[in-house]
C-alpha cells in the first residue's frame, strides 16, 4: 500500500477513502518548503491545496512520487513541466467548487453594485449614510464574461435570472455554442467596451497574466465594474487601481490577488473596491467535494488506473465508450512488447468500430503503457510512456477506420514483423485475442501464454500438453490457427503459471513444432 503525504487540510471524508483502502495517510500540515523537502522522500503521493508549491526541487526529491493532488481547480502552485519530465502524475478537481465560485462571483457583483460592504461598515461603525451609497440594478445592465468555462457557464446562467444582457469573450468556444447559452461572443477590447460589469474567468497562464490592464480598460465606460474570482495576476492590481482613482472605471470586486496572502494592495485604500480573502472555494461542500475528489484521483493513480483529471495526460478524458477499452488496449500493448522481442522503430496503433469515431489517444497511452512495462525497469504511467517513447526512438501511429467486417470494435497492433489484435466480447465485455501475426484466434489473455507454430499434422498438441503437463502446468485456454496453403498450424495458448526455461526448450525441440514465442500480459 502507499503512502500519502498530505501537507494542507482537506475534508476527512477524503482522507478516510485513502484509509480505507489501505493507505497510510500522513497529514503534515504548516511544513516549511525545507521541511517539506525533508519528509516528501518515501511518499508515493502528495495532496496539497494553494499553499503548498511543487517545484522541480521538490520533484526531484520525491523519488517515489506517483502522483500530486491538488484539492482544487488553479495549479500555479505546481510545475506541471517537471512533473511530467519525471513521470509524476498531477490532477486536480476542476468541478469541486465550480458552484461556489460562481456564487461568489454573484455575490461580488451584488456586493459592488449595491455597495453593501461598505454601508455595513459604516453602520456598524455608528455612521446611517443612506445617501451616500446610492447603487445601481442589475437588470438590463450588460455583463461582460471573459472566459466561458465551466464557471463562466454557471455565472451566464445566474446572471440571466437578473435580466442581464450577456457579452463574452473565449476563443475556444463557437458562435453557436455561446447562442445556445444565450450569450454573444465578440472580440475582448469589444467585450470591454460594451459591459457594465465585467468577469473573469480564466486560468492563469503567461498569456492571460496582466490581460485586464490599463490599456485595456481605456476602452471601458466610465461605468464599468470588474469582478475576479479566478487567479489573482490576470487583473492587474496597479493598473486597476489606477483606473478608479482616475474615473476611468467605476469600481471593482475582488477575491484574489497577484500575491497571497496579502494585507496590503493600493487597491484597499479606494472605497468603491470589494474585497474578500480568496473565498471564492471557502465553502463547507466545496471543501467536501474538492476532498473526495482528489482522494478518489489519487486512488486511481497509485492503482494505475486512467485518471480522468491528470492534467498532465496528453489524450482527451475518456468517455464512457472508451473507457472499458483501456485495460484492453494496455494488455496488448504488454503482449506486442514481449511477442516483438526488441523494441521496433515504429509500430501502428489501428482502431476500428464504433471507438473509432471517439478521441482514442488515451488507447495510444494505454497501450504505451502496457509495452513498455514489459521492456522497462521504471514505473511507466499514462504520463511518462510517450516520453519513454522517444527516448527510445519509437514511432506509434494512430490510425481509425469505422468499418471492421468482423467485430463491432477491433485494436490492432503491426508493424511489419508482428501484429495482435484484440476486442471485448460479450456482455461481460471480456477481452479476447483474436489474431496474431495474422493467424486468427479466440482467447482470453493470461499472465502467461504461448505462441507455438507446428507442422499441421495430428499429435503434435498433444505432445504440447504432455510437456506443459508433466511440468505441472494447465492449460486455461487455447485455439489453434490454420495456414492451409503451408501445411502448418498456430497454437495461441493461455497457461495458468510461467514456463520454465528447459521446457519451453524442450517443446521447442519436440517433433513437428517449428517455434515457440512466449507472451506476457
Amino acid at each position: 500500500m502507499a503512502h500519502v503525504l498530505v501537507t494542507e487540510a482537506i475534508a476527512e471524508g477524503g482522507l478516510d477513502r485513502l484509509r480505507s483502502a489501505g493507505h497510510t495517510v500522513d497529514v503534515r500540515l504548516g511544513l516549511s518548503p525545507t521541511e517539506l523537502l525533508a519528509v516528501i522522500a518515501g511518499a508515493n503521493a502528495l495532496i496539497i491545496r494553494s499553499a503548498t508549491h511543487v517545484d522541480a526541487e521538490l520533484l526531484h526529491a520525491g523519488v517515489d512520487l506517483v502522483v500530486v493532488g491538488r484539492a482544487g481547480i488553479g495549479l500555479d502552485n505546481v510545475d506541471v513541466a517537471a512533473a511530467t519530465t519525471r513521470g509524476v502524475m498531477v490532477v486536480n478537481a476542476p468541478q469541486s467548487n465550480i458552484i461556489s465560485a460562481a456564487e461568489h462571483t454573484m455575490a461580488l457583483l451584488l456586493a459592488q453594485a449595491r455597495n453593501v460592504p461598505q454601508a455595513h461598515a459604516a453602520l456598524k461603525q455608528g455612521r446611517w449614510e443612506r445617501s451616500d451609497w446610492e447603487g445601481v440594478e442589475l437588470a438590463d445592465k450588460t455583463l461582460g464574461i471573459v472566459g466561458l468555462g465551466r464557471i463562466g457557464k454557471l455565472v451566464a446562467d445566474r446572471a440571466k435570472a437578473f435580466q442581464m444582457r450577456l457579452v463574452a469573450y473565449d476563443p475556444f468556444v463557437s458562435a453557436d455554442r455561446a447562442k445556445q447559452m444565450g450569450v454573444e461572443l465578440m472580440p475582448l477590447d469589444q467585450v470591454v467596451a460594451e459591459s457594465d460589469f465585467l468577469t473573469i474567468h480564466l486560468p492563469k497562464t503567461k498569456q492571460t497574466t496582466g490581460l485586464i490592464n490599463r490599456d485595456l480598460l481605456l476602452k471601458a465606460k466610465s461605468n464599468l465594474r470588474v469582478v475576479n474570482v479566478a487567479r489573482g495576476g490576470i487583473v492587474s492590481e496597479a493598473d486597476l487601481a489606477e483606473c478608479i482613482r482616475d474615473g476611468v472605471i467605476a469600481g471593482a470586486a475582488l477575491d484574489v490577488f497577484d500575491v497571497e496572502p496579502t494585507t496590503e494592495s493600493p487597491l484597499f485604500e479606494l472605497p468603491s473596491v470589494v474585497v474578500t480573502p480568496h473565498l471564492g472555494a471557502s465553502t463547507r461542500e466545496a471543501q467536501d467535494k474538492a476532498g473526495e475528489a482528489i482522494a478518489d484521483m489519487v486512488q486511481l493513480a497509485l492503482d494505475g488506473d486512467f485518471v480522468p483529471w491528470a492534467v498532465n495526460v496528453d489524450a482527451a478524458e475518456a468517455n464512457e465508450t472508451i473507457r472499458p477499452f483501456l485495460p484492453l488496449a494496455e494488455t496488448l500493448g504488454r503482449l506486442y512488447g514481449s511477442l516483438h522481442g526488441s523494441a521496433p522503430d515504429s509500430f501502428e496503433m489501428c482502431c476500428e468500430g464504433d471507438i473509432a469515431q471517439y478521441d482514442t489517444r488515451i488507447l495510444g497511452l494505454a497501450v504505451l503503457k502496457g509495452f513498455f512495462s514489459r521492456i522497462s525497469e521504471d514505473p511507466v504511467s499514462y504520463v511518462n510512456a510517450p516520453s519513454m517513447a522517444k527516448e527510445a526512438g519509437i514511432t506509434m501511429r494512430e490510425t481509425n477506420c469505422i468499418n471492421t467486417d468482423e467485430y463491432v470494435n477491433l485494436i490492432s497492433l503491426r508493424c511489419d514483423d508482428h501484429s495482435i489484435s484484440g476486442t471485448l466480447a460479450g456482455r461481460r465485455r471480456e477481452q479476447r485475442i483474436v489474431e496474431v501475426d495474422n493467424h486468427g484466434f479466440d482467447v482470453p489473455p493470461t499472465e502467461h501464454m504461448l505462441v507455438i507454430s507446428n507442422d499441421d499434422r495430428p499429435g503434435v498438441i498433444g505432445t504440447v500438453g504432455v510437456l506443459l503437463g508433466d511440468a505441472g502446468i494447465n492449460i486455461a485456454d487455447m485455439d489453434v490457427g490454420r495456414v492451409a496453403s503451408q501445411g502448418t498450424a498456430v497454437m495461441l495458448l493461455a497457461v495458468t503459471a510461467e514456463v520454465p526455461n528447459e521446457v519451453i526448450e524442450a517443446l521447442r525441440s519436440a517433433p513437428g513444432v517449428l517455434s515457440v514465442k512466449v507472451l506476457h500480459s
